[in-house]
Protein backbone atom coordinates (compact mmCIF):
# COMPACT_ATOMS: atom_id res chain seq x y z
CA UNK A 1 0.00 0.00 0.00
CA UNK A 2 1.56 3.31 -0.65
CA UNK A 3 1.63 6.83 1.31
CA UNK A 4 -1.19 7.98 -0.53
CA UNK A 5 -3.86 4.88 -0.45
CA UNK A 6 -2.64 4.28 3.34
CA UNK A 7 -3.92 8.23 3.88
CA UNK A 8 -7.37 7.46 1.99
CA UNK A 9 -8.07 4.28 3.84
CA UNK A 10 -7.65 6.01 7.29
CA UNK A 11 -9.66 9.10 6.16
CA UNK A 12 -12.96 6.41 4.72
CA UNK A 13 -12.48 4.69 7.98
CA UNK A 14 -12.82 8.03 10.27
CA UNK A 15 -15.53 9.14 8.09
CA UNK A 16 -17.27 5.84 8.88
CA UNK A 17 -16.41 6.08 12.48
CA UNK A 18 -17.91 9.66 12.51
CA UNK A 19 -21.21 8.39 11.14
CA UNK A 20 -21.62 6.12 13.26
CA UNK A 21 -21.56 8.39 16.12
CA UNK A 22 -23.62 10.90 15.04
CA UNK A 23 -26.62 8.06 14.04
CA UNK A 24 -25.84 7.01 18.01
CA UNK A 25 -26.40 10.40 19.37
CA UNK A 26 -29.58 10.78 17.36
CA UNK A 27 -31.36 7.58 17.73
CA UNK A 28 -32.69 8.25 21.22
CA UNK A 29 -34.16 11.66 19.27
CA UNK A 30 -36.19 9.90 17.06
CA UNK A 31 -39.95 9.87 18.17
CA UNK A 32 -41.52 6.20 18.55
CA UNK A 33 -44.07 6.65 15.93
CA UNK A 34 -41.22 6.91 13.74
CA UNK A 35 -39.90 2.63 14.86
CA UNK A 36 -43.24 0.96 15.49
CA UNK A 37 -46.69 2.84 13.19
CA UNK A 38 -49.60 2.71 14.76
CA UNK A 39 -51.81 0.47 13.76
CA UNK A 40 -54.26 1.65 10.25
CA UNK A 41 -57.48 0.37 11.82
CA UNK A 42 -58.64 -0.71 15.60
CA UNK A 43 -59.39 -3.72 16.41
CA UNK A 44 -63.13 -2.26 16.99
CA UNK A 45 -62.97 -0.30 13.58
CA UNK A 46 -61.99 -3.97 11.79
CA UNK A 47 -64.88 -5.61 13.24
CA UNK A 48 -67.33 -3.21 12.51
CA UNK A 49 -65.46 -2.69 8.39
CA UNK A 50 -66.14 -6.40 8.68
CA UNK A 51 -69.73 -7.04 9.50
CA UNK A 52 -70.56 -4.26 7.12
CA UNK A 53 -69.01 -5.44 4.29
CA UNK A 54 -71.29 -8.48 4.98
CA UNK A 55 -74.50 -6.21 5.39
CA UNK A 56 -73.77 -4.38 2.43
CA UNK A 57 -73.50 -7.33 0.46
CA UNK A 58 -76.85 -8.62 1.63
CA UNK A 59 -78.36 -4.95 0.33
CA UNK A 60 -76.93 -5.75 -2.99
CA UNK A 61 -78.54 -9.07 -2.85
CA UNK A 62 -81.54 -8.01 -2.09
CA UNK A 63 -81.72 -5.64 -5.19
CA UNK A 64 -80.94 -8.68 -7.24
CA UNK A 65 -83.87 -10.84 -6.65
CA UNK A 66 -86.42 -8.51 -7.05
CA UNK A 67 -89.08 -8.80 -9.86
CA UNK A 68 -87.03 -6.65 -13.03
CA UNK A 69 -90.69 -6.60 -13.89
CA UNK A 70 -91.60 -4.71 -10.59
CA UNK A 71 -93.42 -0.73 -10.65
CA UNK A 72 -90.63 1.51 -11.93
CA UNK A 73 -90.68 3.55 -8.96
CA UNK A 74 -89.35 0.33 -6.87
CA UNK A 75 -86.88 -1.03 -9.26
CA UNK A 76 -85.48 2.97 -9.35
CA UNK A 77 -84.57 3.18 -5.88
CA UNK A 78 -84.02 -0.32 -6.03
CA UNK A 79 -80.56 0.87 -8.26
CA UNK A 80 -80.36 3.80 -6.72
CA UNK A 81 -79.72 1.46 -3.33
CA UNK A 82 -77.38 -0.81 -4.67
CA UNK A 83 -75.03 2.05 -6.60
CA UNK A 84 -74.59 3.01 -2.83
CA UNK A 85 -74.08 -0.23 -1.45
CA UNK A 86 -71.63 -0.92 -4.22
CA UNK A 87 -69.37 2.30 -3.66
CA UNK A 88 -69.66 1.80 0.20
CA UNK A 89 -68.63 -1.59 -0.30
CA UNK A 90 -64.96 -0.51 -2.52
CA UNK A 91 -64.07 1.94 0.54
CA UNK A 92 -64.73 -0.61 3.11
CA UNK A 93 -62.96 -3.23 1.39
CA UNK A 94 -60.05 -0.75 0.63
CA UNK A 95 -59.98 -0.18 4.63
CA UNK A 96 -59.75 -4.27 5.23
CA UNK A 97 -57.22 -4.50 2.28
CA UNK A 98 -54.65 -1.51 3.63
CA UNK A 99 -55.08 -2.97 7.20
CA UNK A 100 -53.86 -6.25 6.16
CA UNK A 101 -57.43 -7.55 7.47
CA UNK A 102 -59.54 -10.93 6.19
CA UNK A 103 -62.84 -9.40 4.74
CA UNK A 104 -64.92 -11.72 7.27
CA UNK A 105 -64.73 -11.60 11.09
CA UNK A 106 -64.35 -15.11 13.13
CA UNK A 107 -67.89 -13.71 14.93
CA UNK A 108 -70.81 -11.58 13.66
CA UNK A 109 -70.89 -8.69 16.16
CA UNK A 110 -68.16 -9.94 18.58
CA UNK A 111 -66.74 -5.82 18.12
CA UNK A 112 -69.62 -5.09 20.01
CA UNK A 113 -68.07 -6.72 23.35
CA UNK A 114 -65.81 -5.41 25.94
CA UNK A 115 -62.27 -6.45 25.68
CA UNK A 116 -62.33 -9.57 27.75
CA UNK A 117 -66.29 -10.13 28.09
CA UNK A 118 -68.37 -12.31 26.86
CA UNK A 119 -71.75 -10.33 27.22
CA UNK A 120 -71.91 -7.29 25.83
CA UNK A 121 -72.51 -3.85 27.33
CA UNK A 122 -72.96 -0.63 26.09
CA UNK A 123 -75.13 0.52 22.67
CA UNK A 124 -78.27 -1.72 22.93
CA UNK A 125 -79.01 -3.70 20.20
CA UNK A 126 -82.47 -6.11 20.02
CA UNK A 127 -80.64 -8.89 18.47
CA UNK A 128 -78.11 -11.96 19.66
CA UNK A 129 -74.27 -10.49 18.45
CA UNK A 130 -74.02 -13.65 16.95
CA UNK A 131 -76.61 -12.25 14.56
CA UNK A 132 -76.23 -8.99 12.54
CA UNK A 133 -79.42 -6.72 12.61
CA UNK A 134 -81.74 -6.83 9.69
CA UNK A 135 -80.36 -9.47 7.79
CA UNK A 136 -82.88 -11.45 5.74
CA UNK A 137 -82.55 -15.33 6.10
CA UNK A 138 -82.06 -17.84 3.16
CA UNK A 139 -85.78 -18.64 3.01
CA UNK A 140 -86.86 -14.62 2.77
CA UNK A 141 -84.24 -14.82 -0.22
CA UNK A 142 -85.85 -17.06 -1.88
CA UNK A 143 -89.14 -16.12 -1.52
CA UNK A 144 -88.24 -12.67 -2.77
CA UNK A 145 -86.23 -14.66 -5.97
CA UNK A 146 -89.77 -16.12 -7.01
CA UNK A 147 -92.62 -13.20 -5.91
CA UNK A 148 -93.75 -11.32 -8.84
CA UNK A 149 -95.84 -8.29 -9.22
CA UNK A 150 -97.13 -6.44 -6.01
CA UNK A 151 -96.16 -9.10 -3.74
CA UNK A 152 -92.47 -8.64 -4.82
CA UNK A 153 -92.75 -5.09 -4.53
CA UNK A 154 -93.90 -5.22 -1.21
CA UNK A 155 -91.66 -7.78 -0.01
CA UNK A 156 -88.79 -6.18 -0.88
CA UNK A 157 -89.58 -2.76 0.46
CA UNK A 158 -90.09 -4.89 4.04
CA UNK A 159 -86.93 -6.63 3.43
CA UNK A 160 -85.05 -3.67 2.50
CA UNK A 161 -86.41 -1.17 4.91
CA UNK A 162 -85.76 -3.61 8.14
CA UNK A 163 -81.96 -4.55 6.69
CA UNK A 164 -81.17 -0.45 6.36
CA UNK A 165 -82.62 -0.54 10.34
CA UNK A 166 -80.37 -2.89 11.11
CA UNK A 167 -77.58 -1.09 8.85
CA UNK A 168 -78.45 1.99 10.97
CA UNK A 169 -78.32 0.06 14.47
CA UNK A 170 -75.10 -0.73 13.81
CA UNK A 171 -73.37 2.05 12.38
CA UNK A 172 -74.80 4.30 15.28
CA UNK A 173 -73.28 1.20 17.51
CA UNK A 174 -69.58 2.21 16.03
CA UNK A 175 -70.12 5.70 16.15
CA UNK A 176 -70.66 5.62 20.19
CA UNK A 177 -67.78 2.89 20.22
CA UNK A 178 -65.24 5.08 18.24
CA UNK A 179 -63.54 7.70 18.71
CA UNK A 180 -62.87 9.97 15.65
CA UNK A 181 -61.17 8.94 12.40
CA UNK A 182 -62.46 7.73 8.92
CA UNK A 183 -64.47 4.93 10.10
CA UNK A 184 -66.23 6.38 12.40
CA UNK A 185 -67.25 9.42 9.92
CA UNK A 186 -68.38 7.00 7.45
CA UNK A 187 -70.47 5.34 9.58
CA UNK A 188 -72.70 8.57 10.72
CA UNK A 189 -72.64 8.95 6.92
CA UNK A 190 -74.21 5.73 6.80
CA UNK A 191 -76.41 6.61 9.76
CA UNK A 192 -77.82 9.81 7.75
CA UNK A 193 -78.00 7.64 4.12
CA UNK A 194 -79.51 4.69 5.04
CA UNK A 195 -82.11 6.74 7.35
CA UNK A 196 -83.58 8.88 4.18
CA UNK A 197 -83.89 5.56 2.29
CA UNK A 198 -85.34 3.74 5.19
CA UNK A 199 -88.20 6.68 4.75
CA UNK A 200 -88.49 6.27 0.73
CA UNK A 201 -89.20 2.23 1.18
CA UNK A 202 -91.71 2.93 4.57
CA UNK A 203 -93.31 6.09 1.66
CA UNK A 204 -93.56 3.29 -1.20
CA UNK A 205 -95.07 0.85 1.38
CA UNK A 206 -97.84 3.30 2.62
CA UNK A 207 -98.49 4.36 -0.81
CA UNK A 208 -100.89 1.43 -2.81
CA UNK A 209 -99.35 0.98 -6.72
CA UNK A 210 -101.81 0.48 -8.78
CA UNK A 211 -101.51 -2.72 -11.50
CA UNK A 212 -103.26 -3.05 -14.42
CA UNK A 213 -105.48 -6.09 -13.83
Amino acid sequence: MNRHSGFRVAALAGLVALLLAIGAALRPLLPVDAVAAAPVLTDTEIGFVQDMVAHHSQAIVLVQRLDRGADPSVVALAGQIADTQRTELGMLLGWLRLAGAPVTGTEPMAWMRPRGSHRHAGVDLAHHLSTMPGMATAAELDELASARGGRAEVLFLRLMQRHHYGGIEMAAAADALLDGGEVERAARDMITGQGREAGLLGLLLETPIPHPR
